[in-house]
């Protein structure tokens, strides 16, 4: 089964309040969510949260008509290797992405730069009071007030967890030289730990 275009169409038209022959030029991207797509990425949701507006197209099914995607979609997104039944679900994960990067929609108006992905690296632990539970204590450089410090340890730590579950997204990190110094120190400690072995 697949999507006819005259309902999309209209209904696209209608909802944007324009023909769907100029919105190609308008800076409302119109964006069919579909595994043929580019995929949906922390820098692609910064890219949408610049836009006033957006519309989320869901196929359903075998998808849409093929002149849906050629003459009213201007994008294409696919939420990551595998196939769902709708684009419903990439929507709301879309939606729900993008809309915390806009101001206002986080406590912290900063609160989204250090999140995972957003500074290239997987984020680094979290800690909240009390400050021993069953025996397991916070960190005492969070506990020391020397921001400095804390800062150092969070990208530490920020750079350890991305080497031992992304380190794909090392490649494409921007690295200081202090960096590139402590994950030359974290591969020594894993050839060191291998040997042991």
């Amino acid at each position: 089964m697949v999507m006819k275009p005259e309902p999309v169409f209209e209904a696209v038209e209608s909802v944007l309040g324009q023909d769907a022959g100029l919105l190609r030029d308008q800076p409302v991207p119109v964006i069919l969510l579909t595994p043929q797509g580019r995929v949906f990425t922390q820098r692609v949701a910064g890219e949408l949260s610049r836009y006033k507006r957006i519309a989320l197209l869901c196929g359903r099914y075998e998808g849409v008509d093929e002149r849906i995607r050629e003459h009213l979609v201007s994008d294409e997104i696919s939420v990551g290797d595998y196939v769902l039944t709708g684009g419903e679900l990439p929507a709301l994960l879309i939606i729900d992405a993008v809309s915390r990067l806009l101001p206002g929609v986080l406590g912290d108006p900063t609160g989204a730069e250090d999140d995972s992905h957003a500074m290239g690296l997987l984020e680094y632990p979290h800690y909240t009071k009390p400050p021993e539970f069953r025996g397991w204590k916070v960190p005492e450089v969070l506990a020391s007030g020397n921001h400095a410090k804390i800062d150092q340890w969070r990208r530490e730590q920020a750079l350890e967890r991305t080497f031992r579950r992304r380190p794909d997204m090392l490649e494409k990190a921007e690295l200081n030289a202090r960096d590139k110094k402590f994950i030359e120190s974290l591969k020594s400690k894993v050839t060191g730990e291998s040997e042991d072995h």
